[in-house]
């Protein structure tokens, strides 16, 4: 079962989509080819990930609860996995490419695990790369201050194959454990 969850505003949609494996999604294409920044400052592109596994997250730092949750079910998932989460390199796409600058990904993602990379980009970049994976995500005002806002996005996990095809979605509201057998059953 993959679950897609929109928040924001007060609202909470939940995209359920039943599947024993990713080939109710055949025919559609998710993931691509991307330039971003990575959190020490170095420009990156999907080709600079070829030869692993991609665990593909977006959302943005200043998320108050569905984002850390993932990243903190995420790093537990590829804790349980031991020497198998070798193969994968994990990644968090800013949503919000003007407040989640480089220093403050490297800040952030450290929290969860030395093993995330955070990556960011031009508003222009960060709307490639997430119409690329089909990724919603919208700034909803809370306020007239500059920073008074939050983002609505997609929450959903993208695992990606190390030639860079779309594998299986992972549920991002899935315990550690859970999320460690699923991508241990693709993974191997």
């Amino acid at each position: 079962m993959v679950v897609a969850l929109l928040s924001g505003a007060g609202v909470t949609l939940w995209i359920t989509v039943a599947r024993p494996n990713a080939a109710l999604l055949t025919g559609v294409s998710i993931g691509g080819s991307f330039s971003l920044t990575d959190a020490s400052g170095r420009a990156v592109t999907d080709r600079d990930f070829r030869g692993k596994y991609l665990l593909v997250y977006f959302g943005y730092t200043f998320c108050p609860d569905v984002c850390p949750t993932t990243l903190n079910q995420m790093a537990g998932a590829l804790d349980t996995l031991g020497a198998r989460a070798d193969r994968i390199q994990p990644l968090f796409v800013t949503v919000d490419p003007g407040r989640d600058t480089p220093a403050v990904l490297l800040q952030y993602t450290a929290a969860f695990t030395p093993r995330l990379l955070g990556l960011t980009g031009t508003p222009e970049q960060i709307a490639a790369v997430a119409k690329a994976y089909r990724v919603y995500y919208a700034e909803h005002r809370t306020g007239t201050a500059p920073l008074d806002y939050t983002m609505d996005h997609s929450s959903i996990i993208y695992l990606m194959a190390p030639d860079g095809q779309f594998v299986a979605p992972i549920r991002a509201d899935a315990e550690a454990s859970e999320m460690a057998a699923e991508i241990g059953r693709i993974v191997g």
